[in-house]
């Protein structure tokens, strides 16, 4: 009998070390505009007896791969490795995961698909109870969930969740604009987002919520960078997580730049929509993230209350860079050859020039936003 167990496509960067725990399948809407990636699967919440199931066999391959820890504590890899190979392809794929969470101290869980929280609140609670009675050594557990599900669950709901065992929410916002959600097609409103967190907080839970500057466009981008801002003053998250929008063939959105319907952000104003959202954010908790590589400038990210001006100028110290150097650091960054302005100095003599060709060898603006976009999207 085979001992494996569903991984679903996705986690958050910070859940990398966390084991993978699939209790849905898919996205309860599946119609944002710059999303495909459940758009050809049906959304399925699975029951509790499956997912318990699940972990049975997470329980059974940890066994397993305890057996392989010596005396002392160290690992007996080449051991492991061995019982690697001994299974079918999507055995290998479970062990590999549970070798390296166990090796990793067994603590963090992040529950998958992309709105776990659309089981209800005693199912889930089933489950985490069942989790964490399975691993004890778990310290937090973690989820997806979307504001239009989340605002119909109670403080006291979410209070009943945080006892059994779920400790923080993330959650994609995207936009605190009613203008740009309904550009997206996000299906939720500014409102609904205000509740949603509102509510998470309040039942004890840690929510991170993520924004994407440049998903209005151009046309919207004011709007975008100051009703995200009146988001986060009115819920105060405990993240808010950048993600830069990239437009990627084969969306919907695509569809509307393609046809005229959506100007491109450049990379200085995605930049400047962060800035206002740090710049207007008051007496808040919340710490801003940056923590994927499609963002410009990673190393803004900090506390919105005692970090914002030091954020604030790292921004203005790149937006005060000339052109070509912002052109070509723009360009390094999304070959992933550097993470920060100040690495440019670490290239060497011939990769400075090929940039400096590729930043003066288009002239039209807005083109060099096209090419940027195509760089970032790949990444998506």
């Amino acid at each position: 009998m085979e001992r494996t167990f569903r991984i679903g496509p996705i986690r958050p960067p910070s859940e990398a070390e966390s084991l993978l725990l699939q209790v849905t399948n898919g996205c309860t809407w599946n119609k944002c505009k710059f999303c495909q990636l459940y758009r050809h699967t049906k959304f399925k919440a699975y029951s509790a007896d499956s997912i318990k199931a699940d972990i049975d066999n997470m329980a059974y391959q940890a066994k397993v791969i305890e057996s392989y820890r010596n005396p002392d504590g160290t690992w007996d890899i080449d051991g492991l490795n061995a019982e690697l190979m001994k299974g079918s392809e999507e055995e290998r794929q479970c062990f590999y995961m549970m070798a390296n969470w166990i090796i990793d101290g067994a603590e963090n869980v992040f529950l998958q698909d992309g709105n776990t929280t659309a089981l209800s609140s005693g199912r889930l609670s089933d489950v985490l109870i069942y989790l964490r009675k399975t691993f004890p050594s778990i310290k937090r557990i973690t989820s997806y969930g979307r504001a239009e599900n989340l605002a119909k669950v109670s403080p006291e709901e979410f209070a009943e969740l945080k006892a059994a065992g779920l400790d923080r929410i993330h959650s994609g916002f995207e936009s605190g604009s009613d203008a740009v959600l309904r550009k997206i097609n996000k299906g939720v409103t500014q409102q609904q987002e205000i509740t949603a967190g509102r509510n998470v907080k309040a039942g004890g839970i840690e929510l991170s919520i993520y924004f994407m500057p440049g998903i209005g466009g151009r046309e919207l981008t004011k709007e975008n960078a100051e009703e995200t801002a009146y988001v986060v003053n009115q819920v105060d998250p405990d993240f808010l997580r950048i993600r830069t929008a990239a437009v990627k063939p084969g969306t919907e959105l695509y569809d509307d730049f393609e046809a005229g319907d959506f100007t491109l952000c450049s990379d200085d104003e995605k930049l400047l929509e962060i800035r206002t959202v740090i710049e207007r954010a008051e007496g808040v908790e919340t710490r801003l993230v940056s923590d994927h590589m499609i963002n410009l400038l990673q190393d803004v990210e900090g506390s919105l209350k005692n970090d914002k001006a030091a954020m604030l100028a790292m921004i203005d110290e790149y937006l005060a860079m000339p052109e070509k150097d912002r052109r070509m650091y723009q360009a390094a960054r999304r070959m992933v050859r550097v993470s920060r302005p100040s690495d440019m100095g670490r290239l060497s003599a011939e990769e400075l020039q090929r940039l400096e060709t590729m930043a003066t060898s288009v002239a039209d603006p807005y083109k060099w936003e096209i090419a940027m976009n195509e760089m970032i999207a790949r990444y998506i």
